[in-house]
């Protein structure tokens, strides 16, 4: 088959008309319908300090608790370090590392970038090229002296090229659209680290204080143990009652059942934590060491600041911004669509003739499609993702006041517990004399050993509510620095053109 013959005026005026559309399209191509981004406003300006901090009296800074500077430093990189125990700093760095969940959302992370190069893609041309070989032949036919056939053969090597000129920007609101996700997706990834990161540091926490409370229980069992057996001494000699005994012996067995359950407790944190490591349970121990009350100096910046330091209102700010952008793709599907093509190549009857100039075949084409009715669509869309847009609006405000919520409660539970922790050891002095005086009074045969347990019981109680507090002072640090957004800052989202790089 040969090449249908096209004059050489033609074949330039034809290159002529479709490079001129591409010229065109060309410097159309700088429109782009949809509306500007600009972040949102809050409701309300942020104060010069939080509220908490303004409130922490001079009596609750006494007892320990330190009011921050809003023009100090504020915390970067690895917060827990200021804790300044090297186990849970070696901890952390094991969670960085194999945490499942961390490396679920960095692939999906990863799998947003993908998609803002796949966008990009749209805004070239696209390349085919296909070499092709054919056989044709006629039947055959034979008589005793006579056999007859005939066949021929095609080879063409072709190629084709097409290219749609983003004219009104709907390609490019829509790479937008993707870095703009890519960057929650970074924001996300942020903010689940962080999560991960302070539960491990409260599960270390907890266990610590359940380490207390195990030294506490069985420093106290001993005591019971030596209660039970000078009080069964008694009874044999005839002081005590046989009541004293059973007394004793209640006390007793009930503070080892409450070891136990100390026990339960610590082992399911441990768990929890190795979970966190991406380690089996079964095979992952932490030792023994009681918790050691350090609560650090945590600096909380002021107000303004908190948007630039939470990933959560990055990624919130980022959907804002996204949503924005595919109110533009769907504004620019009011707008014509032009489509360039051209192919090309050579075919022949033999290979040796497909590089001659006699085989070449071109062809170029350009047309344009504009809806004129589709009964309210485009309308509808345009409509959907404006109210979409609103909606996010109203979810980042909220997630910027949930995140000056957040800061408040901890620093007033950071501020209380400090105080209660000094009226608690107070508590617990003054129930140890009280236990030493009822000592001293059923040794003496004053009063009967109720008031020895009663004693006891308040001693124990005291202790554990100590220790309790001191556990939440440290947990409440942890979540007071997670509210502050940890160590990140929105310096470290990636902007919009690291988003689109190669990994």
């Amino acid at each position: 088959m040969n090449p249908p013959f096209i004059s050489h005026s033609s074949r330039l005026a034809g290159l002529r008309d479709v490079l001129c559309m591409v010229v065109i399209a060309a410097l159309v191509t700088g429109c782009r319908v949809g509306p500007k981004y600009v972040r949102p406003d809050m409701p309300t300006a942020p104060a010069v300090t939080y509220k908490e901090n303004a409130a922490g009296s001079a009596d609750a800074q006494l007892n320990g608790w330190k009011q921050a500077n809003p023009s100090d430093a504020m915390i970067r990189g690895k917060w827990w370090e200021v804790f300044q125990d090297q186990q849970l700093n070696s901890l952390e760095e094991r969670l960085n590392i194999n945490n499942q969940n961390i490396k679920q959302y960095f692939e999906n992370y990863m799998a947003a970038r993908a998609v803002v190069r796949n966008a990009r893609a749209s805004l070239f041309p696209s390349a085919t090229i296909g070499p092709s070989v054919s056989a044709q032949g006629t039947g055959t036919s034979s008589t005793a002296r006579l056999s007859t056939s005939s066949s021929s053969q095609s080879y063409e090597l072709s190629g084709s090229a097409s290219w749609e000129p983003d004219l009104f920007g709907s390609i490019r609101s829509n790479i937008s659209a993707q870095k703009n996700a890519a960057q929650v997706s970074a924001a996300d990834l942020a903010n689940e680290t962080l999560s991960e990161q302070a539960s491990l540091a409260e599960y270390y926490f907890e266990i610590r204080g359940q380490d207390s409370l195990q030294v506490l229980y069985n420093s106290t069992i001993e005591q019971y143990k030596e209660s039970l057996r000078m009080t069964q001494s008694l009874f044999q000699t005839g002081i005590d009652s046989e009541q004293d005994v059973v007394q004793a012996e209640t006390t007793l067995h009930t503070a080892e059942a409450n070891a136990v359950a100390v026990a339960t407790t610590r082992a399911q944190y441990e768990h929890a934590i190795a979970l966190l490591l991406g380690e089996s349970a079964s095979s992952f121990s932490l030792p023994a060491s009681p918790i050691d009350v350090h609560v650090p100096y945590i600096p909380t910046g002021l107000p303004s600041q908190l948007l630039e330091r939470r990933p959560d209102i990055a990624a919130a700010e980022r959907t804002v911004a996204q949503s924005n952008a595919v109110i533009g793709v769907y504004k620019a599907a009011y707008f014509p669509t032009v489509s360039l093509s051209g192919s090309g190549g050579t075919q022949s009857s033999t290979i040796s003739n497909l590089v001659s100039t006699s085989a070449l075949f071109w062809s170029l084409g350009a047309s344009a499609t504009e809806t004129i009715i589709d009964f309210g669509a485009r309308r509808a869309n345009v409509q959907r993702y404006e109210a979409q847009y609103r909606a996010n609006v109203a979810a980042y405000r909220q997630t910027v006041l949930n995140a000056f919520k957040e800061v408040e409660d901890y620093l007033v539970a950071s501020r209380q517990l400090a105080e209660q922790a000094e009226k608690q050891q107070r508590a617990v002095d003054s129930s140890s004399h009280y236990l030493s005086l009822a000592d001293t009074r059923y040794k003496t045969g004053v009063d009967s050993y109720l008031n020895v347990i009663t004693a006891q019981t308040s001693l124990l109680s005291n202790r554990q509510s100590l220790v309790q507090v001191q556990t939440q002072q440290m947990t409440s640090a942890v979540q007071l620095i997670a509210s502050l957004g940890g160590g990140w800052n929105a310096q470290d989202l990636p902007t919009e053109a690291a988003v689109a790089k190669k990994p």
